[in-house]
């Protein structure tokens, strides 16, 4: 008889293995009795009240290899409670879109006492990583156990479990079942067609739906340009007057295209609950560190940090490493065009094949060499925006994706600039963009998908084989999927993702008058790149937690800067092209009036654009004045009920002190 694994057989019946927490092999054991009692124990004692048990019991140590893993889950009612502390949004019996209230809940679509699926696996997870990271230290001074660990009030104890070493790692569980019912709908047939945004959704939550929701509507409207450059580039490729058109119709599709997804962004939201979530008085995040008080806002207590501390930590030692960066990042460029020269000359003085195909090379190791720097710099960023220690992960996103927007900007297009308007060679430009497109497309589709693929099905054979060789007289499906996932790799967010499709906008509307193909051979890598991005996350990588999300954040306004830049660029590129300054023999300061002229025109008709299309659907509008509407009513009549107790109130002390 096989001996069923001790996560499930807990004093709960209802206890489902949510999320895992890994601790070191040589952690001693009153600090894992110290851990269990501040995870078990009840809110007010300062605890996460939540269910934690042991992967293996003591048999099953004996039997298996020794693995110091936990499960962590929490009783229906702690989720309940859990999801209206974090503010989860539902939809009502009316149509409506309202925060969960635990002491409503039969008026929620979907809510039934005996419903276990009410909430989905992520926003359980995601309550559970909420109430985990809101631990923080009260009396203690040091984890017991580890005197070098110390702590002070509100310092937040996994935090410094992670820092310390005693925690190894916090990763939610897959769902097999619903895993494998995702992946049918999704990637496993390659057929082009759309993605299951809401079942992504239900499983990844709104962050990571957001970033394929904008990945599939991005590539269907790259389609349109992708169509009328293919004749430009097969009919009219030097006529650069004749590029006008195309120009113009970039411009006014990078605009329109925003401008409706904000919309398509908006329904989608609206229909998930984010779109309503209260997220104004969000709670620090679990880096943040300080001198524990009272927020003057919130009345809660927290860790406080002089804003003239982290101010300084900004201007005087972020602001010069970033500037410092950039000036490296124009040094390896100067040595990218010596290397053009230098193969130029080969070319002219032997004109053989391959001193033709080398003319390509310094442009590829350039691309190649820019990818290395960004991913250095990205180590970089994070570290300085971390101990720049910013009190909201909001702040700390912003001014993580500034860094890295700014150095990857310079990095990308500063040689393209350089070509452009300082050497003048459309040629070498055109070169140098299609060099630098296609290699970076293929270079990320090997990092961050292929590669890590083949070294995860490597590991998974691996621990296959391991847990094959253990007694027959063990069922280890659990214990075999805990170790399987928590050997893959970490999930680091959608950043890179959206850097990705950030400057490939850059590639394809920055110099569209130039190389019309671009926008073909973004389409072509981004139909492989939903395939790929979607394994990525299904099989390669630990399941990320779920984060709400309301629209893809600064990026939207990532992406409108770049399309207003693109306005400016393509305007001065037909400027200076032979045929146009063919119009203008005599006088080149009436050619530059003029595309001054014309280019303030495009960026008045793309604001105009931007202004006339609203953000919102009409009926989504509708839909937030109502809750608006009735949240002002409802606060009216919380008030006039408590004047009136007031005067009740009052009314008897009058009494009483009227009486004989």
């Amino acid at each position: 008889m096989k001996v069923t694994l001790s996560a499930l057989d807990t004093h709960e019946s209802s206890f489902t293995p949510l999320v895992v927490i890994e601790l070191a092999q040589d952690v001693k054991e009153e600090t894992k009795e110290w851990l269990k009692n501040r995870i078990i124990s009840r809110k007010k004692d300062g605890g996460a009240q939540l269910l934690f048990r042991p992967l293996l019991n003591k048999y099953e140590k004996e039997t298996l290899e020794n693995q110091n893993l936990y499960l962590v889950g929490a009783s229906r009612i702690r989720l309940l409670l859990g999801a209206e502390a974090v503010g989860l949004v539902k939809e009502c019996s009316d149509d409506t879109m309202r925060a969960f209230m635990y002491g409503t809940r039969h008026n929620f679509k979907g809510f039934d006492d005996d419903n276990d699926d009410f909430l989905t696996m992520a926003e359980r997870q995601f309550i559970i990583k909420h109430e985990l990271e809101s631990l923080r230290a009260r009396d203690e001074k040091m984890i017991p156990g580890y005197p070098q660990a110390k702590l002070y009030p509100g310092k937040s104890l996994l935090r410094r479990l992670l820092t310390s070493g005693i925690v190894i790692q916090v990763f939610p569980l897959h769902d097999n079942e619903a895993l494998k019912k995702l992946e049918d709908t999704w990637y496993t047939r390659f057929t082009v067609k759309y993605q299951p945004i809401d079942s992504i959704r239900g499983y990844f939550g709104e962050t990571i739906a957001l970033y394929f929701g904008f990945l599939e509507y991005f590539t269907f409207a790259l389609i349109p340009v992708a169509v009328l450059g293919l004749p430009y580039y097969l009919f009219v490729w030097e006529n650069y007057d004749k590029y006008v058109v195309f120009a113009s119709f970039n411009l006014i599709w990078s605009t329109v295209i925003l401008e409706v997804w904000k919309r398509g962004c908006a329904s989608m939201t609206y229909r998930w609950g984010t779109l309503v979530m209260k997220r104004q008085f969000e709670e620090p995040r679990p880096g943040y560190h300080g001198v524990l008080g009272i927020n003057s806002v919130t009345g809660r207590e927290e860790p406080l940090y002089p804003s003239y501390k982290r101010q300084l930590r900004i201007y005087l030692v972020s602001l010069p490493f970033v500037c410092l960066c950039l000036y490296f990042s124009l040094f390896v460029m100067m040595i990218y065009f010596d290397m053009e020269a230098w193969a130029l000359d080969l070319h002219e003085n032997s004109r053989s094949e391959w001193t033709g195909i080398l003319l390509y090379v310094p442009s590829i190791i350039y691309a190649i060499v820019i990818e290395i720097m960004n991913r250095f710099y990205r180590f970089a960023a994070e570290f300085l925006t971390s101990w720049e220690n910013h009190r909201l992960e909001s702040a700390y996103q912003n001014h993580l994706i500034l860094k890295v927007l700014v150095f990857n900007f310079l990095n990308c297009f500063a040689s393209l600039f350089y070509i452009a308007f300082v050497l003048r060679d459309m040629k070498l430009l055109r070169q140098s963009l299609a060099t630098l497109l296609i290699t970076s497309q293929i270079f990320n589709q090997i990092v961050e998908s292929l590669l890590p693929y083949w070294l995860q099905k490597k590991q998974h054979v691996k621990v296959k084989k391991k847990v094959q060789a253990l007694k027959a007289d063990i069922d280890a499906t659990l214990y075999e999927q805990v170790v399987l996932e928590k050997e893959m790799g970490t999930y680091l967010g959608t950043f890179d993702d959206y850097l990705e499709l950030f400057l490939q906008f850059g590639y394809v509307s920055l110099f569209s008058c130039v190389y019309p193909l671009a926008a073909a051979f973004a389409v072509l890598n981004n139909l492989t790149e939903v395939n790929s991005d979607a394994l990525k996350m299904c099989r390669v990588f630990k399941r990320p937690f779920s984060e709400p999300s309301a629209s893809i954040g600064v990026w939207q306004l990532a992406f409108e800067t770049m399309s207003v830049i693109s306005v400016v660029t393509n305007c001065a590129l037909i400027g200076m092209s032979p045929q146009v300054n063919a119009l203008f023999p005599e006088s080149k300061a009436d050619l530059i009036l003029i595309v001054v002229a014309v280019e303030h025109a495009l960026l008045a008709l793309k604001f105009i654009l931007a202004f006339a299309i609203p953000d919102k659907p009409r009926h989504i509008q509708m839909k937030l004045a109502r809750l608006e509407f009735e949240s002002l009513e409802a606060f009216k009549q919380q008030q006039m009920k408590h004047v009136a107790e007031n005067l009740k109130e009052d009314w008897r002390e009058g009494g009483k002190e009227s009486a004989p």
